[in-house]
């Protein structure tokens, strides 16, 4: 036999691995299972605890959005409603001066156009206005009283006809007499009797005028 084959005794004492019981994987899978349905619910509630926060979030930035837009929508308002006041107040005091100036052309007007009406009766019937101012003094007197008539030169005609055509009108006798006075323009009269007497003066109509204007104007002025 060869020197270099040996023979070696098989080692019976190694010991081997068992394998896993059956029970135990069963028991491994279950651990399992309930740990993914831990970790699934954990995750459900992460998602619902996210959700709720995300919620939240938007309605904290709705509030906040909607807030600063009614901030913004009221500072709009009131830079408008100051705008609005200021251009009322222009508006007012434009309007004011209108006014004023329409009142202070209205008088001026009036005064202008009693003066040429004045001037046209004058053109027109120089002795109308003392005609008639003859008519109220024979009101106040007594029948019979002397009444006595001073007028311009050139107007003494004219108020002599006059006079007849109311003595033509009268049954009295009108004790009328008409004198003249280079002193007094056309138009103007001095009529007086006894107990009284009236002036009638175109400058003196004019100034009654001015005089019932005076208020309006100085309402204006002031």
């Amino acid at each position: 036999m060869d020197a270099a084959f040996h023979i070696r005794p098989f080692a019976f004492d190694r010991v081997f691995e068992t394998a896993v019981p059956l029970r135990t994987a069963h028991a491994e899978t279950e651990d399992l299972q309930l740990m993914i349905a831990t970790l699934e619910a954990e995750l459900a509630l992460a998602r619902a605890d996210c959700d709720r926060h995300v919620a939240v979030a938007r309605a904290d930035g709705f509030d906040a959005g909607l807030a600063q837009a009614q901030s913004d929508r009221d500072t709009a308002l009131l830079a408008a409603v100051d705008a609005l006041h200021a251009t009322i107040e222009t508006v007012e005091a434009e309007l004011e001066s209108v006014a004023q100036e329409a009142a202070r052309e209205a008088a001026s007007v009036a005064i202008v156009a009693a003066e040429l009406l004045a001037g046209r009766a004058l053109v027109e019937y120089p002795g109308g206005a003392i005609d008639a101012a003859i008519g109220r003094a024979l009101q106040q007197v007594a029948r019979g009283q002397e009444i006595g008539v001073a007028v311009a030169p050139d107007l003494v005609p004219e108020i002599e006809r006059l006079v007849a055509i109311r003595q033509n009108g009268d049954r009295r006798h009108l004790a009328l007499t008409v004198h003249a006075d280079a002193a007094l323009a056309i138009g103007d009269a001095h009529i007086h009797w006894d107990r009284g007497g009236v002036v009638l003066e175109a400058a003196t109509r004019i100034a009654a005028i001015e005089a019932a204007l005076g208020p309006v104007l100085e309402r204006v002025d002031g």
